[in-house]
């Protein structure tokens, strides 16, 4: 059986569209759908129940990105758990039967994630970035040195992954990280020697409308993460995120000029220093006063429990 989980807060039409696309796969097994819903006021709960969704209501300040996926996946009755978000949908009936395939062929893989296309009316920004993360060609990552971790190395998203029970129960996600708790997973699961699987046939349509704020606040998140997850202590490994940083936005550039989206070349610059002063900043949030990480932050609540 595959267990597909869902944390959810006011899904409205976008939970209902991702829902009825599940209910449109080709797959020859069973299927069961898990909703964990935080405190939902536009009667989410009630649409995911009348889909056919069982659903587990937890209290707004419960919930945490991977805390809420380890609620659902302990409730789940699937040998594969399948995570993917409110705003995202299966880009066509095979999304699931590709995204579970490597793991029924094989039983050395901790997961497996797919590709995330963005919406048509994305912003040029956001096209670039998902082609950027998530292009055609699939692939097998493994750790070769434990003392070069890099962003790519451990790219996994749980907007579209698929993961063994046995595997979740032996390494369950991060409760304590206020967002990326796919990346800080990727991170333990890789360097205890297990293998994580890119597969592009497993697409969903999943993407933002940030404004400049949003993904300032958005990356200040990320920066915070990624002080756990896959940024060590070293001046070196900050030095190589933030060199990778810069080459992305010359190619974002680059790509905006060649494919004639000039006209966004002014907003794309503003996006990108926006999202790369948030990265900078929370990745050294420790020197941040708490008061201020609270306005930075995308997720005040994580801070509620952090000492003054």
């Amino acid at each position: 059986m595959i267990s597909i989980v869902i944390p959810v807060k006011d899904g409205g039409l976008e939970l209902v569209r991702c829902l009825e696309a599940i209910a449109g796969q080709q797959v020859e097994e069973e299927v069961e759908v898990v909703v964990v819903d935080s405190g939902s006021s536009d009667g989410s709960a009630e649409r995911a129940r009348s889909l056919g969704a069982r659903v587990h209501e937890i209290l707004p300040e419960e919930f945490s990105h991977g805390g809420s996926r380890n609620l659902g996946a302990a409730a789940a009755r699937g040998d594969v758990v399948v995570f993917t978000s409110q705003d995202a949908y299966a880009a066509d009936e095979r999304w699931l039967s590709a995204l579970v395939a490597p793991l029924r062929e094989r039983d050395d893989i901790a997961g497996v994630y797919g590709r995330q296309l963005p919406h048509e009316d994305a912003i040029p920004s956001e096209q670039y970035f998902l082609d950027f993360l998530y292009g055609p060609e699939p692939r097998t990552q493994r750790i070769t040195d434990p003392e070069r971790l890099s962003f790519e190395a451990t790219l996994f998203s749980n907007v579209n992954s698929a993961v063994p029970r046995a595997v979740l129960e032996r390494y369950p996600l991060a409760a304590d990280v206020v967002m990326s708790e796919d990346q800080e997973w990727s991170r333990r699961v890789l360097l205890a020697g297990l293998e994580i699987v890119y597969e592009p046939r497993a697409a969903v349509r999943h993407s933002h409308a940030y404004t400049v704020v949003g993904a300032f606040r958005r990356f200040f998140d990320s920066g915070v993460s990624a002080d756990r997850a896959y940024v060590s202590d070293a001046q070196s490994s900050r030095g190589a995120l933030r060199q990778a940083g810069i080459r992305y936005a010359v190619g974002e550039i680059v790509w905006l000029w060649r494919t004639g989206r000039r006209r966004w070349l002014p907003y794309a610059a503003v996006y990108e220093l926006a999202k790369f002063a948030g990265l900078q900043l929370g990745l050294r949030h420790k020197r941040i006063p708490l008061s201020v990480k609270r306005r930075m932050s995308g997720l005040r609540a994580h801070w509620d429990d952090e000492p003054a």
